[in-house]
């Protein structure tokens, strides 16, 4: 008596919906890490802004620089980060609300738990919570 290696309708489709399962798990968890990966970027972006804009300042008689591209001109950054991924509504922002004395550098988050501004104006928040990542000048 011979046994044929056979599967009923239902196996095949127990399989199949389990691997669905796994796919999309795998699919989910895939995407938040690219997220968070973007986002922590972002900040490494605005930190190095923020580095290069204070390195300025003390090089410069303790003036700010008028645009971000006096920064690349001048040799402090090698050129002004991009978005990882650019859209509309994903992209830096660069603020002088006093050309000189002051400057503000935002970048939109797509995890609220990585920004600590709910505005592109440099108003900080204290639950380190937000929409935006801002760096502003120390001085």
């Amino acid at each position: 008596m011979k046994h044929k290696l056979a599967f009923t309708l239902i196996e095949l489709l127990v399989v199949i919906s389990v691997i669905g399962i796994l796919i999309a798990t795998v699919t989910l968890s895939f995407s938040g890490a690219q997220r968070k990966a973007r986002d922590a970027r972002r900040i490494e972006d605005m930190n190095s802004i923020q580095k290069a804009m204070e390195m300025y300042y003390g090089a410069n008689n303790y003036v700010y620089p008028s645009d971000e591209s006096v920064l690349t001109s001048s040799g402090y950054l090698q050129t002004v980060p991009s978005d990882p991924k650019p859209s509309p509504y994903l992209d830096y922002k660069f603020g002088y609300p006093t050309p000189g004395s002051t400057y503000c550098v935002c970048a939109d988050v797509e995890n609220q738990n990585e920004g600590n501004s709910n505005s592109r104006d440099c108003q900080l928040t204290f639950s380190d919570t937000g929409t935006y990542y801002c760096v502003k000048n120390r001085q």
